[in-house]
């Protein structure tokens, strides 16, 4: 697949209009069956250069050049990610977790200096899940949804690649404590591999058990037999 090359038109236009700082925000892991969702933020000012040369979103970017990517994409822009548990996906449900991992990864830029003051928030997608979860001392703060912003803005597609690596370095981690999940290779994705040993062992603490019930029938045939260990 080629990578689209994101530019900086939209942040552009949002500093002519008098916007100070704009952030890219865009989220990782919402399909996976194990592990957490990330979300990353990208914050970038009225002075930022040149886009670091081969930024895409990350979805259009092989593992090797996603992570090569990331000295780049951190000196370009002030950068953090968000997580939010396989437990709370359980819990409280993705857009929960999402909107969670999402005023972590805001909080963590305040606390390394980025104002809001002035800012405006470029959200991958159709649905804002940010809003309403950030804290009082972080509203209000503008937040524009934009479908496929990953593939056009640059600020947002630098949050798709750090967001991206931290998750799969999380779940390769992982993986070393359960390697029947294949966990280094799917990244808590329902790969057959995944599948498989789930059928096998049964899950782990890692795994969205409610996500496991929701499965297909065609990728877990006979998961009936999982009801005891996950329910």
């Amino acid at each position: 697949m080629t990578a689209v090359r994101p530019s900086l038109r939209l942040e552009k236009s949002l500093f002519a209009a008098g916007r100070v700082t704009v952030i890219g925000v865009d989220e990782v892991g919402r399909g996976a069956i194990a592990g957490p969702v990330g979300v990353g933020a990208a914050a970038v000012t009225v002075d930022v250069r040149r886009v670091p040369q081969g930024l895409a979103d990350s979805k259009l970017l092989s593992q090797a050049r996603r992570t090569a990517l990331v000295p780049a994409v951190t000196r370009w822009a002030r950068t953090s990610v968000g997580m939010a548990s396989a437990k709370v996906v359980d819990d409280q449900g993705i857009v929960a977790a999402l909107g969670l991992a999402g005023a972590r990864a805001i909080a963590s830029l305040v606390e390394d200096g980025v104002s809001l003051d002035g800012a405006v928030v470029l959200l991958d997608g159709s649905f804002d899940w940010l809003s309403r979860a950030l804290p009082a001392e972080h509203r209000p703060l503008d937040v524009q949804v934009r479908v496929k912003a990953d593939r056009d803005c640059a600020s947002v597609a630098a949050a798709s690649v750090v967001a991206k690596v931290a998750r799969d370095d999380l779940m390769t981690a992982a993986h070393e404590d359960a390697p029947h999940y294949a966990w280094a290779s799917n990244k808590g994705y329902g790969s057959t591999a995944h599948y498989d040993a789930i059928r096998a062992v049964g899950p782990h603490a890692l795994h969205r058990t409610t996500w496991l019930h929701a499965a297909s029938s065609v990728a877990l045939d006979g998961f009936e037999e999982l009801d005891s260990l996950v329910g």
